[in-house]
Formats: structure tokens, sequence, C-alpha cells
């Protein structure tokens, strides 16, 4: 495995290329935020020994968070939880003939010891913002910039609404 000195703040992980285009909205929102995102395709059960090492480069490199998105039995985040005292968040991947629900219960059905926190499947952008109001308790430029993008997110809802109510005027 090839290390680095490049500092992370968040890894987000993925079982299989083919769950990127779910993936892709957590690193945005977290770059948007002005956090150093490294995304990596590693397998809980394909490359077991690749993800570990990831997640323990990845920590002496800053790694304050994790995000993990798998489908089907959806291991890889509690594959990483068990390499980090890292908080651990998973995206269940909407695939397969259950639609994700599978993922979901994997990955929410931890054992003691081993907390994984879980978003809706498919909701890898509030898996992003969540580490990202992690990560801001120990830093208050992230929490104002976190502050800043609710706020613009509020604002967006409102212009909506006027835009709505002035149509239905007409």
């Amino acid at each position: 495995m090839t290390q680095t000195d490049e500092r992370i703040d968040v890894g987000v992980m993925m079982g299989s290329k083919s769950d990127l285009e779910t993936m892709r909205p957590a690193a945005k929102v977290l770059e948007g935020l002005g956090l150093a995102v490294e995304v990596r395709v590693l397998s809980a059960h394909r490359t077991p020994e690749e993800a570990a090492g990831f997640v323990k480069d990845a920590v002496r490199r800053g790694a304050k968070a994790f995000i993990c998105g798998a489908g089907g039995a959806a291991h890889l985040a509690g594959a990483v939880a068990a390499h980090t005292t890292r908080p651990v968040i998973g995206v269940p991947i909407p695939a397969g003939s259950l639609g994700g629900m599978d993922s979901l219960l994997s990955t929410v059905q931890m054992p003691p010891g081993m907390p994984v926190a879980t978003v809706a499947i498919g909701g890898a952008e509030n898996a992003g913002l969540l580490a990202a109001q992690i990560i801001a308790l120990g830093d208050p430029g992230l929490a104002k910039r976190v502050e800043e993008e609710r706020a613009n997110r509020r604002k967006k809802v409102l212009d909506s609404d006027a835009e709505v109510r002035a149509e239905r005027r007409k």
C-alpha cells in the first residue's frame, strides 16, 4: 500500500465503484465546507487488509471521521469501526432486490461496542453533513461554515416558498 503524508479530515469509502454516484454527495458537501477528503473503493470482504491499512493510515494522517457506503450485507462500516475509534457513518446503498433495506439493516445492527451511525438509504449527503457537524465540535471555523450551510439551505426553501405563493396568487 502506498502511504502519503497528505492530511485528511474524512475518509469516504465504498465497497464497489458502482457505489460512487451514491457516495459522491458526501465528498462534495465535505469539500464545500473546506475539509480534506480521500475517496476509496475498498471492500470489507474482497480487500480486508487494504481497507484496514487505509483506515490506520488515514488516522495517522489526521482523519477525524469515516463515511462508508456498501450494499447487500453492508459490512464495510462495521469493518472500519473495528479498526478505529473515530466516528464511522454508514450509508446503505440502494441496490438489489430489496432496494437497500438489507444494507440498512446490516449497517444499523452493530454489536455492542462497535457503534456505527447510520443515515437513510442513499443518504450520503447527510452523512457528509453529519461528519462535518461532528468535526465542527472542535473547530470553530468549521462550525461557522456548517451554520452558514444550514442558513443557505433554509433560505433556499423560503425562496421556493415565496415563488410558489407568488405563482398561486396569479
